[in-house]
């Protein structure tokens, strides 16, 4: 075992540790992406019901001109929780650029998506970088001295607290540099019922992506939890603007996780995920906060879904 699987490892056991044994019944969710969860996402976005990644796409797919002109030539492309990159091509090919660096947790998936983009984009230098971008990031060296283009679609911020997302910009914001840009997706706020839909699934597959973190526990910390007996819950908080998404025990159980035992009651939930709708208003001023000035907004008909371009300018202090 390599000392970064080892490093993912001590992480992942201290997170669920902390959830049972204090009693906060609730798992980060980047521990929902190892390398099944992530083919599991995969699936979730082709699914009729889960509208963000084709409106997402289409937005990429009809605005690259807009892109090429706002973010200009040769600049790195550095992407932040990269997966499948399946959407990156449309950028890539859009604004000509100089390098681009994939950062994924998830090693296997990462390696394997990089080089199914090197195929397509064979002249383009890819590199790689399997690590948490939850802080900051050192890039290859290759990149260094390039302007740098973050990219963060899917409105994976959205998976976090508002405090949470402010620390991720600014640790993006180290990572990339004074005068970078970043072009971030946002989902925004809709009817309630077309956003349960878009997290519970009719197949359930969902589903299955939420149970796979119990699969993880048992398989990576030695347990023997008893999955069967849970379900995926998602529910729309209107209080906080998001999509909570629980697992719920369907028993009163006992479990082990190496060598500590635990109870749950029926009913209990664990909360696993959070998927914040943002206003436009609401987005910007997240993004001042994290120490990003935006530039330019693009979103669908319907306003189901906006990409925007920001960019750190220098820090000033207030008059």
């Amino acid at each position: 075992m390599d000392m970064t699987t080892t490093l993912v490892d001590h992480t992942f056991r201290k997170d669920v540790k902390r959830c049972f044994e204090n009693q906060t019944y609730a798992i980060p969710a980047r521990w929902l992406y190892d390398l099944r969860g992530s083919e599991l996402f995969e699936d979730i976005t082709e699914l009729p019901e889960y509208y963000p990644t084709r409106t997402e796409t289409a937005l990429l797919k009809e605005n690259g001109s807009a892109f090429a002109s706002a973010v200009g030539p040769k600049r790195a492309v550095i992407e932040f929780g990269s997966g499948s990159s399946t959407k990156t091509p449309h950028l890539l090919k859009a604004i000509d650029p100089a390098a681009y660096v994939p950062i994924d947790i998830s090693g296997e998936f990462l390696e394997h998506s990089a080089s199914l983009l090197q195929q397509e984009f064979p002249d383009l230098p890819i590199h790689p970088v399997e690590a948490d971008f939850m802080k900051r990031v050192a890039l290859p060296e290759a990149v260094a001295d390039m302007p740098k283009l973050g990219f963060f679609p899917g409105s994976t911020i959205g998976n976090m607290i508002a405090r949470t997302s402010v620390d991720l910009l600014r640790f993006m914001r180290e990572t990339l540099g004074e005068g970078a840009q970043l072009l971030i997706g946002f989902d925004r706020i809709k009817e309630e019922q077309i956003l349960v839909d878009a997290y519970d699934d009719s197949a359930g597959v969902t589903a299955q992506f939420s149970l796979n973190l119990l699969h993880r526990i048992n398989r990576e910390l030695d347990g023997d939890i008893a999955v069967d007996q849970f379900r995926h819950v998602a529910v729309w908080s209107d209080i906080y603007a998001r999509i909570e998404i629980y697992l719920e025990a369907q028993s009163d159980m006992r479990f082990s996780i190496g060598e500590n035992l635990y109870a749950l009651s029926n009913g209990q939930r664990i909360h696993i995920e959070n998927s914040h709708k943002y206003g436009l208003r609401d987005a910007r001023l997240m993004l001042r906060a994290g120490g990003w000035t935006p530039l330019h907004e693009w979103s669908d008909e319907q306003d189901y879904f906006t990409l925007m371009l920001v960019e750190a300018h220098p820090y000033k202090h207030a008059p």
